[in-house]
């Protein structure tokens, strides 16, 4: 069985799926939740042969991640693979199920409802508490395990119809930063990644996605967007039990993008 092993939430694709593949190199096993249909299962399928292929084990979750039954059978089946000692040495936070419309609109049916706004978040930012109260009371998260959740520069810019999703990234950063606050007297650190927009299946759902990230390869410094194989490297380094004093950030991987905004 691996030695380390890391726990991905959204690991089908996107930052979770890099991350996977990167961490199963750098020697961990996964733990992949994800919620894929079948057009999109074979994602799944491919991070899983991937994080094989790599000589490490993948036990993946087909299941909604933000339901409270679904987190718990997910966690006992951890919990039971990994024995009465065995931790999750990373978790990584990288959900992107959310509404994207805009607040205000003359139809009541093209603006956000109170129901999408709650899932948005739920799902987006509230998890990301969830799942870690739940592997804390499990003991599996043990000293020096590392908790990264993704955001972006939206969680304090204006985007159209991001409102919901910026919400949630705003709500993300604050959670990190309560978990960094609660979980340092356990040796645990949190920290955000706020990645460069990068071309991932959830920027393209975002209504003018791909001219952000034409605008985003325009201005950054280093010539050209981020990937989603950048943040995974950047990952997989802050992974390491030498960085036990670094928590409760928001750690930029975006190549000077920010600079330039």
């Amino acid at each position: 069985m691996s030695s380390k092993w890391a726990l991905i939430l959204g690991a089908s694709s996107g930052f979770g799926g890099a991350t996977s593949v990167e961490l199963a190199r750098a020697g961990y096993g996964v733990f992949g939740v994800h919620f894929d249909l079948r057009s999109t299962l074979p994602n799944a399928l491919r991070v899983q042969d991937e994080v094989r292929a790599a000589g490490q084990e993948a036990v993946f979750f087909n299941v909604n991640a933000a339901d409270a039954e679904k987190r718990a059978t997910t966690l006992d089946a951890v919990r039971e693979k990994l024995g009465r000692d065995g931790y999750v040495h990373v978790l990584m936070h990288s959900l992107a199920f959310g509404s994207l419309l805009p607040f205000i609109d003359d139809d009541p049916k093209g603006r956000i409802s109170q129901k999408q706004m709650d899932m948005t978040l739920d799902v987006m930012a509230h998890s990301l508490v969830y799942w870690a109260q739940d592997m804390a009371s499990r003991r599996l998260l043990g000293r020096n395990s590392r908790i990264f959740a993704m955001t972006s520069s939206g969680s304090t810019r204006v985007i159209a119809a991001y409102g919901a999703v910026s919400a949630a990234k705003a709500a993300l950063e604050s959670h990190i930063r309560q978990l960094a606050f609660e979980m340092a007297p356990l040796g645990v650190t949190a920290n955000a990644i706020r990645a460069g927009v990068t071309d991932t299946p959830a920027l393209r759902r975002i209504p003018g996605g791909p001219e952000l990230h034409q605008r985003a390869m325009e201005r950054n410094p280093s010539g050209r967007a981020t990937t989603p194989e950048d943040v995974a490297r950047a990952i997989a380094v802050l992974s390491d039990e030498r960085l036990y004093w670094m928590t409760g950030n928001v750690i930029g991987i975006d190549g000077g993008e920010e600079l330039s905004a």
